[in-house]
């Protein structure tokens, strides 16, 4: 059986590249254990994210929050040039207060059903230019670097959310993808720890069930069951790795038998449930050890 495959591994706080790929590459639907912010330079992209399709243009700003399954289609065999921030989700959290939420951009993106921003004129834009000085401070090792890094970091983030809040920027609406698709997706995120059925879902959507799983897995690579799955583990490890119980989290989280959501889990994350409760316990210690 096919899998979604978890891509890269981040193991500081963020991390920066630009990317060229001179030759069509074929991407697989994706996830990672952090957030992406990915902006587009230049090509012929389209992006799937979550049964969403976004053609790209030049200096759209994609977001993808850390889950979120997701590819790009590159259309024709041109230069596919972008750059793209890797970031914890703790350490955005770290950064932000009642105030100053530096996720307001993910959050907006979440309540317009959208994943991609164009801001006019971006590449003139200081939120460009400060990453562009962003990205050249990873070239450079002098005196406090890392604190330099961190610093446009958020000034990068504090750009990028105020043209969120600002509405300077647009929230670019899904081009060709099946709103039905995308509606029973959006059901299914929201209803992890309930019972869903094939017959009850295509019901709920007035749609054939063979339809329902013929498009849905043109739609997102992958059959409603497996996706189902997979969120439900997703979301049973951030619940452990946040000091639940493993059992709660199990059925927290949809599973009706423990047995059977531990060989998935490690089956997915090449280690068992305990070991993440674990290495929670161990990373508070830590913390305390650190006050």
């Amino acid at each position: 059986m096919e899998e979604y495959r978890k891509k890269g591994y981040l193991k500081s706080e963020f991390k920066m590249f630009h990317l060229v790929d001179e030759k069509r590459d074929e991407f697989s639907y994706h996830y990672h254990d952090f957030a992406k912010i990915l902006i587009f330079l230049r090509g012929n992209v389209t992006y799937h994210i979550e049964g969403r399709t976004y053609p790209l243009e030049p200096y759209d700003i994609v977001l993808v929050q850390a889950g979120e399954v997701h590819k790009p289609v590159i259309e024709a065999s041109c230069t596919y040039e972008r750059i793209i921030i890797y970031v914890s989700p703790d350490f955005l959290s770290s950064l932000s207060d009642g105030d100053n939420d530096l996720r307001y951009c993910f959050v907006q993106a979440n309540e317009r059903n959208s994943h991609v921003i164009r801001i006019p004129s971006l590449k003139k834009s200081r939120l460009y230019q400060v990453c562009l000085q962003l990205y050249q401070a990873f070239s450079e090792e002098e005196y406090a670097a890392s604190l330099y890094r961190k610093i446009l970091f958020v000034e990068f983030m504090i750009h990028l959310n105020r043209a969120a809040i600002d509405n300077t920027a647009d929230f670019m609406e899904m081009e060709g993808s099946n709103e039905k698709i995308v509606e029973v997706i959006r059901y299914l995120n929201g209803h992890l720890e309930e019972d869903i059925s094939i017959d009850d879902l295509a019901q709920t959507f007035y749609l054939s069930k063979y339809y329902l799983m013929h498009r849905f897995k043109e739609e997102t690579g992958y059959s409603i069951g497996h996706y189902l799955t997979l969120k439900r583990l997703l979301r049973a490890r951030n619940l452990i790795q946040n000091g639940m119980p493993v059992t709660k989290a199990c059925y927290e989280s949809g599973f009706k038998n423990y047995s059977t959501f531990s060989r998935a889990y490690k089956k997915q994350f090449k280690t068992p449930p305990r070991y993440d409760i674990m290495s929670h316990a161990l990373s508070c210690a830590c913390a305390k050890e650190s006050i």
